[in-house]
């Protein structure tokens, strides 16, 4: 994969994860906005494979832009530089990872999706939220709000989709030699879902890749320190 640099001023792409939507990206998008780039953040709520979330982005992208991906929306960035390489510019990839489905996954899964069912979006953001996050912002009734007023605002029905696109997930790996653009890597330090390991063997496999590690940072690292990332995202832009 050959991907061209990208000029200064670019449109830039900020994919959300699972259950997720324009306020992971809050800070980050009105930044980049201030910095003068166009900042786009899809909507992957009525999608349940990661291949139509890819090719939604790309049938309404110019030639050429900017990709960041946090979780789920690192899978959907990942499937887009395969596709199309050739469009994507520079990529950043926060909080992911590249294997496919694991064994009992889709059990696990499950579970919760049966708990949205059952018991409504309230309840599954209890259980599905703490283990995503520092154990310290647990404790921060406003920021946890937050997060649950965002999956609040999702369905079961959106959630099972989605999950269904992750559970036909590629293994992405053997593709990362590949890819020929400069990639950020970024992990909070203690996100247990995505862990920095992991991280660290995607920047050890893409050529032109370097890692930033998120300090007091779960899995939700562009809300959990939004300076940050914001500052990291810059100097991937090189606007800083």
């Amino acid at each position: 994969m050959v991907c061209d640099v990208a000029a200064p001023r670019s449109v830039i792409y900020l994919l959300p994860g699972l259950l997720c939507d324009g306020i992971v990206w809050q800070h980050q998008a009105e930044a980049l906005t201030a910095d003068g780039h166009e900042v786009r953040i899809p909507d992957f709520r009525f999608f349940d494979s990661l291949n139509a979330m890819a090719q939604a982005v790309l049938a309404e992208a110019p030639d050429r832009f900017a990709l960041a991906g946090h979780s789920m929306g690192g899978r959907v960035a990942l499937e887009i530089i395969r596709q199309r390489p050739d469009r994507v510019a520079l990529l950043a990839l926060l909080d992911t990872g590249t294997h496919g489905p694991q064994p009992g996954e889709a059990e696990k899964r499950q579970v919760l999706i049966d708990l949205a069912k059952a018991q409504g979006m309230t309840a599954l953001a209890a259980r599905w939220l703490p283990p995503m996050v520092h154990p310290d912002r647990l404790q921060d009734a406003d920021f946890m709000g937050v997060l649950t007023a965002m999956v609040q605002r999702m369905s079961p029905e959106i959630y099972e989709g989605q999950v269904r696109a992750l559970l036909n997930r590629p293994d992405a790996g053997p593709g990362l030699s590949r890819i020929g653009c400069p990639v950020m890597l970024g992990v909070g330090r203690q996100d247990g879902w995505s862990p920095p390991a992991q991280h660290q063997a995607m920047a050890d496999a893409i050529p032109q890749a370097r890692l930033e590690i998120f300090e007091e940072s779960g899995h939700m690292a562009p809300m959990e320190v939004p300076v940050a990332v914001t500052q990291a995202l810059r100097r991937w832009l090189a606007v800083d």
